[in-house]
């Protein structure tokens, strides 16, 4: 009934190629799905890829639906929209968005997909897990009615949570960047721009996801005395330098880890991640975050379009792969 698919796997790092197999069929409580689009997202699969992935991290880095193991053969993924062909009969024929790696069909519990909303396209539902990331950053912020807010790094969760923020009443939201053609991005989404070494100090807070040690540099230097930085940059095994000799101490700033893996403490007991998830997609009707669909390719082309990312030699925001009808 499943037939064949196909999935995207890393053989090692550098290199990836799509395998063949046959799908088992979906037992009781089980769905089939057929997958529309993928998204890549950017900053992690890039450096799984790359094989940056610590060997101390690699149990706490594994994906819902990974199989295999870092640093490869693994497939690794969590963005992906597809249509229910077999399953309980509520599901049937929905739309629906589940973290599952870059693959053609796949059978997976019921409880694991989420129906998209009506008004969210297929290709924009991809970035639900983006979205998550960035409500569960919020909540680790907790940023105020007024609040003077920057955000290092235009990339999917930068772009995401300033797209959030702007909703606050009264936040001033300035993205940051060393790449001067996101200013376009940023007015799209309705929020200011600046390069580092233009953008606006004196900050209550300041959300870092460049992923570089001039980045999160960049991001204490922005704070108000005893303002925050809410770290959502992942950085593997590259180390990252960082001074804190400066006004660290004498202004009592703040560093807060933020990661997606858990709920965060702000509403742990009050949200679950499923929760968390339908929030992010029902947020996903907002157009603007078409803005951060920037580019596409075919699932046959796969293999080149990570090299490419991995390389930096294919900009994107969040680049999204379709997948060929009956496959």
């Amino acid at each position: 009934m499943s037939g064949d698919a196909r999935a995207f796997w890393i053989d090692e790092p550098g290199r990836g190629e799509i395998r063949s197999f046959t799908l088992p069929d979906p037992g009781p409580g089980e769905v089939l799905v057929r997958t529309v689009h993928s998204g890549i997202s950017r900053g992690t699969e890039a450096l799984v890829f790359r094989g940056g992935v610590p060997i101390d991290q690699r149990v706490a880095m594994r994906a819902p639906f990974q199989e295999g193991d870092f640093p490869g053969p693994v497939k690794y993924g969590y963005l992906n929209v597809g249509r229910v062909e077999a399953g309980p009969p509520p599901l049937r024929g929905r739309t629906v968005f589940c973290l599952f790696p870059h693959q053609t069909a796949y059978v997976v519990p019921a409880s694991a997909v989420l129906p998209v909303p009506d008004g969210v396209p297929d290709r924009r539902a991809v970035l639900a897990g983006t979205v998550e990331t960035a409500v569960n950053a919020l909540w680790d912020a907790g940023p105020r009615i007024g609040d003077r807010v920057a955000v290092v790094g235009a990339g999917m969760v930068g772009c995401a949570a300033a797209l959030l923020l702007s909703r606050i009443p009264g936040v001033q939201v300035t993205l940051v960047d060393v790449d001067t053609s996101r200013a376009g991005v940023a007015a799209a989404l309705g929020v200011g721009f600046a390069p580092p070494d233009g953008a606006p100090g004196e900050c209550d807070l300041v959300l870092h996801t460049s992923a570089t040690a001039a980045g999160l540099h960049r991001a204490l230097e922005l704070l108000a005395p005893e303002g925050r930085v809410i770290e959502l940059s992942w950085y593997g095994d590259a180390p990252v330098p960082l001074m804190l000799g400066g006004r660290f101490h004498s202004a009592r700033l703040g560093i807060v880890a933020s990661q997606v893996g858990t709920v965060s403490p702000a509403q742990l007991g009050r949200r679950t991640a499923a929760q968390r998830l339908t929030l992010a997609l029902d947020l996903l009707r907002d157009t603007r975050f078409e803005t951060l669909l920037t580019g596409s390719s075919p699932f046959d082309e796969l293999p080149e379009v990570m090299r490419g990312i991995a390389a930096g030699t294919l900009p994107a925001i969040c680049h999204t792969i379709d997948y060929p009808t009956g496959t």
